[in-house]
């Protein structure tokens, strides 16, 4: 199995929402981030990967298993986080970990001591006065101490102040070096998945508009402010995806930048006063935005 996750050619249809013809590939052994704004399918695609809706068309894989029809067996091996999920908050945590130990046998009471200590958080606790960094940081315990082979997470990092959010992901990104995970993680905050992600996707309007590796998105797109004459030709030179006029300056975001870009600039009598990195938040805005992608 090469493959973690493999959607092709997968739709679903709901009033006034489509996700369609979706392609997607996650390697075993390898961290996606799934980037979108709120509606833009990332939940969809997640309970299509946990068997809990079916596609209307193409086909759905997880860990080498068709899904839906191979839940059952695969669900042992795949650990689901969301923000919605909800806990006891009358229980303790040890109450927690102690029903998710009689439910797989796989639970490993060791790690998850570890995994208390790092997350800094006291299992005789009730859930009820945890803060909302601790009830995420809990559940993450929950699904790792079960060591699956496959982690879903479904944006587990909304409604976190900064100070928690960089706690969680600290403590996301050094057990996920711990272990090889094959893992998708979706958000709508660029932020966190350039944290730990090794490979991006971009997801809009129901449809992906882009998927490659973190470090090729960050070094082929470029920001470039030059001076000359403005036309619409502009557009259309390799590359560019957008161009503004804001004389006496144009700017250009290019998402194919390479060594012939700057030569092109100038055969077009433009002249270059800066090039610089685009963050990846500014990638994924021009990407949707954008009517295509290089």
């Amino acid at each position: 199995m090469s493959s973690a996750i493999a959607l092709k050619g997968v739709h679903k249809q709901y009033d006034g929402f489509a996700l369609r013809d979706i392609q997607l590939e996650l390697p075993v052994g390898q961290v996606m981030g799934l980037v979108g704004v709120n509606g833009a399918g990332k939940s969809t695609l997640m309970r299509l990967l946990m068997g809990l809706i079916r596609a209307d068309g193409g086909e759905v894989e997880a860990l080498g298993q068709p899904l839906p029809q191979a839940q059952v067996a695969v669900k042992r091996d795949i650990g689901y986080a969301s923000d919605d999920m909800r806990l006891y908050p009358g229980q303790t945590l040890r109450w927690h970990m102690d029903f998710i130990r009689r439910i797989y046998p796989g639970w490993d009471e060791r790690y998850a001591q570890d995994l208390l200590t790092r997350f800094d958080l006291r299992e005789q606790q009730k859930l009820g006065g945890f803060s909302h960094g601790q009830r995420v940081k809990a559940l993450l315990l929950l699904v790792f101490a079960r060591h699956p082979r496959l982690l879903l997470l479904d944006e587990p990092t909304t409604g976190l102040d900064p100070v928690a959010r960089g706690e969680v992901l600290e403590a996301l990104a050094d057990v996920l070096r711990d272990e090889q995970r094959s893992v998708l993680f979706s958000s709508h905050n660029t932020a966190d998945i350039e944290q730990i992600a090794d490979t991006i996707t971009f997801i809009h309007g129901g449809g992906i508009v882009a998927s490659r590796d973190k470090e090729s998105f960050l070094d082929s797109w470029r920001r470039v402010l030059c001076q000359g004459e403005w036309t619409d030709g502009i557009r259309q030179l390799p590359g560019v995806v957008t161009a503004r006029n804001s004389a006496p300056m144009i700017e250009l975001k290019i998402g194919a930048f390479d060594d012939a870009t700057l030569p092109a600039l100038q055969a077009r009598g433009l002249t270059v006063k800066s090039v610089e990195p685009m963050s990846l938040e500014d990638i994924f805005v021009t990407t949707v935005r954008g009517s295509s992608i290089p």
